[in-house]
């Protein structure tokens, strides 16, 4: 990974045209070829950014990032570098999920039709760049569906799918890819914006999954 803080001005050009004044910037360039420009706010989140498959061009004091396929640019003026570092990171071990997310996981993978009849799984923790996809399986009209499995079902879930999702569309064997994201509680805002990215919420009871069945009690 290499880190770049520099006085910049950021032009998008594409379907979309977006300007950032010039400014003291954190850009992330990655070996998977990404490149995000990042003020000191907004958490995790870039100002902007480039996602693979694309290429960086250094000319002087103007850097061109182009997507492969789409030809869109981010176009970096740079003023005045900073700090200029390169870090060999090596392979991420990936995120380990606590004890009940990733028996979620298993569970759902093993009572797949819990999510609809004639759904069939393809595999568990199924590999992208940025990170494996809980479950990827086909509902009954053979569609690829990604899964996205959370305890507790909040927003970055939600951008987490909507980025897989983005990868596996790219996927001619694969697409179209809908996603679902399941979780034993998700918060009002988080199906919101499931709803706008055209994901499906689903609820999952954890002890129905278990086959633990529940009886009616007053209290």
């Amino acid at each position: 990974m290499r880190l770049v803080i520099a006085k910049c001005s950021v032009d998008y050009v594409g379907r979309l045209t977006a300007h950032l004044p010039m400014a003291p910037r954190l850009i992330l360039i990655k070996a998977d070829g990404s490149v995000s420009v990042h003020a000191d706010d907004r958490a995790y989140k870039p100002l902007n950014w480039m996602s693979p498959p694309c290429r960086l061009k250094e000319e002087g004091n103007v850097w061109t990032v182009t997507h492969s396929k789409t030809g869109e640019r981010l176009i970096l003026t740079i003023d005045e570098i900073l700090h200029d570092s390169t870090h060999e990171l090596g392979v991420d071990p990936g995120l380990i999920k606590d004890g009940v997310e990733a028996h979620l996981q298993e569970l759902l993978a093993e009572h797949i039709t819990t999510l609809g009849e004639g759904w069939t799984l393809i595999r568990r923790e199924y590999p992208t760049a940025i990170g494996p996809v809980d479950i990827l399986c086909r509902d009954a009209s053979g569609r690829t569906v990604a899964v996205e499995i959370k305890r507790r079902g909040e927003i970055d879930g939600v951008e987490q799918l909507t980025r897989y999702l983005e990868l596996l569309n790219r996927d001619p064997l694969l697409a179209p890819v809908r996603g679902v994201f399941a979780a034993q509680e998700i918060k009002p805002q988080a199906r919101v914006l499931a709803a706008d990215r055209g994901i499906d919420c689903v609820t999952l009871d954890y002890d129905a999954l278990r086959g633990i069945k529940r009886e009616d009690t007053l209290f």
